[in-house]
């Protein structure tokens, strides 16, 4: 993701953020999907494997919505770095549009799937509005994003484009989130170990996803000054 005509410095950490992004957001998705991928809802809740244990209860439609969740948003977040390719954007235009229309399908299912699982979050109603609203913007920008492609509108593309994959970052920044937090919270916090998670957890459903797009916005502003 080199860009000609940006002095040295620049383009030195553009190619670092890129390869930041690109390499978290595969690892994370590769780390969240796997498991679910490998044994059953109710092997991985006796495992106590992530939130494996809030919904294998629940009934069977549950579990299929919650798969598409892991996969579609999975999916997306794992192609999606490689839009912001320079290289493939300009030499390889056919891959660019058939790994958009991937990554967008796969938000799209994504984020729908999690609206429906929003009121089921461990964190609340603080939990239903933030990860609600995550799912909600999602469809809103992925959705604006592709639209706009269609019309060959692609500086709006791009803009959107970057607003959605600030969004599908939340995937990440939420592990980051609970690994800062947690620890913070024992050591500081007076928060006795067993309970890190539950009470890290309920910060995060807009911890992991409002800054990000704060910073979108910002380097979007900065961008067509």
């Amino acid at each position: 993701m080199v860009t000609t005509g940006l002095p040295t410095g620049r383009r030195t950490g553009r190619v670092i953020g890129f390869w930041w992004f690109a390499l978290s957001a595969v690892a994370v998705a590769a780390f969240a999907a796997l498991p679910y991928l490998t044994a059953s809802l109710t092997r991985l809740a006796a495992q106590d494997t992530g939130l494996a244990a809030a919904y294998a209860q629940r009934p069977g439609w549950v579990h299929v919505v919650l798969y598409v969740h892991i996969v579609g948003s999975g999916a997306a977040l794992a192609v999606a770095p490689l839009q912001f390719a320079a290289r493939v954007r300009t030499r390889l235009p056919r891959v660019h549009r058939v790994v958009g229309r991937v990554a967008v399908t796969a938000m799209l299912l994504g984020s729908a799937a999690g609206l429906v699982l929003a009121p089921m979050n461990q964190a609340g109603a603080v939990g239903t509005a933030g990860f609600g609203g995550l799912a909600v913007l999602s469809l809103w920008f992925a959705a604006a994003a592709l639209l706009a492609a269609r019309r060959r509108d692609f500086t709006a593309h791009r803009r959107w484009a970057v607003r959605a994959f600030a969004l599908l970052y939340a995937g990440v920044m939420l592990r980051v989130w609970l690994l800062v937090l947690m620890p913070a919270m024992v050591a500081w916090g007076g928060v006795a170990p067993h309970d890190a998670f539950t009470a890290a957890y309920a910060w995060v459903p807009f911890l992991c996803w409002v800054p990000n797009l704060v910073v979108a916005e910002f380097v979007l502003r900065r961008q067509v000054r």
